[in-house]
């Protein structure tokens, strides 16, 4: 024991690096679960690289604290077993740190956009870096300092420090969490940073703690074993609770590997509890169509609709009658109801309106611009220059040719067959341009809705 407590390779050594080795592999089922094996398509921005970030910082971390603990053993360091290299800026700026600044950006998005109601004003991918500088400072003075021992421990002067960064992270964190606890949010992103809160408060003092035990006792050989197996076995266990994807992308982290029934929804609106939403029953009513009727009163039929979505996605086209579709759904949630309408909006400005988007839609400069600065993501007008936009192309496109498809054809003939008048659905709080049919109807589904909150749209922080 006294050999392998210095060299490294005891038993539990071993056993600490096979749970490390199994809670990383959990991870990346975790995170690759929804892409793999419900085809989820992979989004940009920072729903994407964040979420990566975070992967990345976990393997860095625990190859850190393998290498830099001595869990093997090793006879002959290499340059590349530098204490400096793993120990300093491993286990700090690019492990601990990066996991502590991704949870922070994500707390700093829901901030801004829950509670200011409106974009992030700095990008998170100059957010990120920009926090995270502290951290490589005195990674990058200790380095220069060289204070480790030939075992990777430092003295006091500079443990004390450390220490103190550590925690003013946690703080910080802490901070931004609290300054969004009022929210009623529908997914988990509360619980998430609480719960990120509290392992990483449980790993510093486990770190505290191991550090003094090493120092002080440095010649009880199964204290020094216990010690590290601890350390890497509390990194297993705060990587797979630290990691999250419900700040960024709410409707993938209801699919699960965490959950004995995973909650898989078709769309936001689903997500959302937005009635009549999703894909059409078989029984549903089918309504006569009126081709001279104004185009845009013709897409708020929902049987129309579905049939002009198939002929545009068959012709590659799909995104703008998408675009109607959930702004649509958005329209049905009361304008009182901010939460649940700043989380439809963000769904559908990452989806359809970002540069790069999964499904961009073909919209000018200044709409785009308009929506992307606006300062209220829950205002009721805040697609409508962009669907009117989209209608005129789709008058001018696709309709023109969707008259004489088979889809239009199928259309008619199921109409013919099942005639009925009850199936256009209502749009609240749209008003078209001049050019198209006025549409404002003020009957409201959701008014006798007593299964969801309403959040309170005027008590937010100013």
């Amino acid at each position: 024991m006294a050999q392998c407590a210095v060299e490294g390779g005891c038993p539990t050594d071993y056993i600490a690096v096979s749970l490390s080795i199994l809670s990383f592999i959990l991870l990346l089922l975790w995170s690759v679960f929804p892409f793999l094996f419900h085809k989820v398509p992979r989004t940009k921005g920072s729903g994407f690289w964040i979420p990566v970030i975070q992967v990345v910082a976990s393997l860095i971390l625990h190859l850190s604290l393998v290498i830099s603990n001595n869990f093997f053993k090793i006879k002959k360091r290499d340059w590349w077993q530098s204490c400096y290299i793993w120990a300093v800026w491993g286990e700090g700026p690019l492990g601990f740190g990066l996991l502590l600044t991704s949870r922070i950006t994500q707390a700093y998005q829901l901030y801004f956009i829950f509670v200011k109601r409106r974009l992030p004003i700095i990008r998170s991918y100059f957010f990120l870096p920009l926090i995270l500088l502290p951290w490589i400072a005195a990674a990058a003075i200790i380095h220069m300092k060289k204070p480790l021992s030939d075992r990777c421990h430092m003295r006091a002067e500079w443990t004390i420090p450390a220490v103190f960064l550590h925690a003013l992270y946690v703080a910080i964190l802490v901070g931004v969490t609290g300054s969004v606890r009022h929210i009623e949010f529908r997914f988990d992103e509360l619980k998430d940073l609480w719960r990120g809160i509290l392992v990483s408060t449980l790993s510093i003092a486990v770190w505290v703690t191991a550090y003094i035990l090493n120092e002080i006792h440095d010649d009880i050989s199964w204290l020094q074993v216990a010690s590290r197996f601890l350390l890497l076995v509390v990194a297993s266990i705060l990587v797979l609770a630290f990691f999250s994807i419900s700040s960024s992308q709410p409707l993938l982290s209801q699919i699960s590997l965490r959950r004995k029934e995973s909650r898989e929804f078709r769309s936001m609106s689903q997500a959302l509890g937005i009635p009549d939403s999703g894909v059409l029953a078989m029984n549903e009513p089918i309504s006569r169509i009126d081709p001279n009727e104004p185009f845009d009163k013709l897409l708020l039929n929902k049987r129309f609709r579905q049939s002009f979505m198939a002929f545009a996605d068959s012709c590659l086209a799909g995104e703008s009658v998408h675009f109607f579709d959930e702004v649509h759904e958005l329209s049905k949630i009361p304008e009182g109801d901010c939460v649940r309408r700043i989380y439809m909006a963000r769904h559908i400005i990452e989806k359809y309106v970002v540069a790069g988007a999964a499904m961009e839609v073909n919209i000018s400069h200044r709409s785009r611009e308009e929506i992307l600065t606006t300062s209220d993501l829950a205002r009721r007008d805040l697609f409508r220059n962009a669907l009117n936009e989209i209608i005129q192309l789709l008058k001018m496109n696709l309709a023109k040719d969707y008259w004489s498809s088979m889809f239009f054809m199928k259309f008619r003939e199921e109409s013919e067959t099942r005639p009925n008048d009850h199936d256009l659905e209502q749009m609240t709080g749209w008003n078209y341009s001049p050019r198209l049919s006025s549409v404002h109807i003020t009957d409201d589904p959701f008014q006798h809705d007593h299964l969801l909150k309403n959040s309170g749209c005027n008590d937010t922080d100013s």
